[in-house]
């Protein structure tokens, strides 16, 4: 399927420029293509350098939190939860606890954390699968709970904001923490029905309950909190929470007779090899990625949904805001230039504006978690993880559109 989809990629982008070039006479078209190869593969290599300082950095501590016993007791906590999400992964396996760290720094948005051990956990995840090329289910699952944005509190969001001029920069908080769930319910609903999951069993709707109670309880806190407290308040939870668990980390390694130092070097040297093994997956999908854009077929799709809704006679002011939801699960970097373009053109607290930034808080980068993620461990054949994780972005981006009517008119 992986290969289905960056070949159409290129084949896409090559017809579309020769349309440019035949009928609309741009005879640079095909320049900005080379260009855009060379310059996603730079792209690439700075990703993978900031990439790899964090992945030896982490995988030395946690290499220490397994010596420790620490994985294993952190995976306790999920176990009842996660032996019926993905049954094939025993109890008490080191996978639950990695996966459990992964979610708790999404959530914090601790991004720097959360994808060199959400590596680990893949790795972990990958000892159990029978196959080396073809993805198991639950590492399906595990990638399209990471796709759907599990970030609670988007501080960079806020702070784009405060940049373009915003009177409220937290005004979007609300909004897109109903999208983001959305999106992770609708990615989790989706892997379900394709793995035949019952999540109407007493356990799994009892870990639901206790989400949405802690859910409502953060939302009634922090609503009513200004912008200024609000952004110190993330930052000092996510920082205070993230050199905690590394003293935790120390201490308790320590205490358990654990060699600290020749631990931390130990899981270090994994990093350069893990993150190597990375860049030409990057590379490949990055590429594919830039040509799509540079080849305009994404402004295309754009103009084609615009001449839909306006026959429809519908409010078209959702229209401006896509190129975010269109880019997003392509490129990051893209999408936040695309919103903060919005910004600037309709205003920050415009509605194609506000949109914007709740677009870009509630979906994620599908294309590069799925790079990142399976090519990790070499996976090629990844069955439904695709699909499933596009449904999530798709929910996530409808319904940023139907809470910003609400919220905004």
């Amino acid at each position: 399927m992986l290969n289905g989809i960056w070949l159409s990629f290129f084949i896409a982008a090559f017809a579309a420029s020769l349309w440019q070039w035949l009928v609309g006479g741009d005879s640079e078209v095909f320049a900005r293509l080379v260009q855009s190869l060379f310059d996603m593969a730079k792209v690439s290599v700075d990703i993978i350098l900031v990439l790899l300082g964090t992945m030896t950095l982490w995988l030395g501590f946690l290499s220490i939190a397994e010596k420790a016993g620490l994985i294993r007791l952190l995976g306790r906590v999920l176990d009842p939860l996660f032996c019926r999400l993905m049954p094939e992964v025993p109890r008490g396996h080191p996978a639950m606890g990695l996966i459990s760290m992964n979610f708790a720094a999404n959530i914090l948005g601790l991004d720097n954390a959360a994808t060199p051990i959400g590596i680990k956990a893949m790795h972990s995840l990958q000892s159990l699968n029978p196959s080396s090329e073809t993805a198991s289910n639950a590492q399906i699952l595990f990638l399209v709970l990471n796709t759907s944005s599990l970030t609670l509190l988007p501080v960079t969001i806020f702070m784009y904001r405060a940049q373009q001029g915003a009177a409220d920069p937290t005004l979007v908080f609300l909004p897109i923490l109903l999208a983001t769930t959305a999106s992770s319910l609708a990615g989790l609903l989706a892997v379900a029905l394709m793995q035949r999951l019952k999540l109407w069993q007493p356990v799994v709707l009892a870990y639901l309950a206790i989400a949405a109670l802690a859910l409502g309880l953060l939302i009634t806190t922090l609503a009513g909190m200004s912008a200024q407290a609000l952004a110190a308040a993330s930052t000092l939870v996510g920082n205070l929470t993230l050199f905690s668990i590394v003293m935790m980390f120390l201490v308790v390694g320590a205490l358990r007779g654990v060699r600290v130092y020749d631990a931390f070097i130990e899981g270090a040297k994994e990093g350069l090899s893990f993150t190597i093994t990375l860049l030409p997956y990057l590379i490949a999908m990055l590429v594919a990625v830039g040509v799509l854009r540079a080849s305009g077929v994404l402004d295309a799709g754009l103009g084609g949904i615009r001449w839909i809704v306006e026959g429809f006679g519908w409010d078209t002011r959702f229209v401006d805001a896509l190129p975010t939801a269109f880019v997003k699960p392509l490129s990051g970097s893209g999408a936040r230039a695309m919103m903060i373009e919005t910004m600037d053109t309709f205003g920050v607290d415009s509605f194609p504006g506000l949109l914007a930034a709740t677009m870009q808080g509630s979906t994620e980068t599908t294309f590069y978690v799925l790079a990142v993620y399976f090519g990790a461990v070499g996976i090629t054949r990844i069955r439904h993880g695709l699909g499933c994780a596009l449904v999530a972005d798709l929910a996530g981006v409808t319904t940023a559109i139907a809470v910003c009517y609400w919220f905004f008119g």
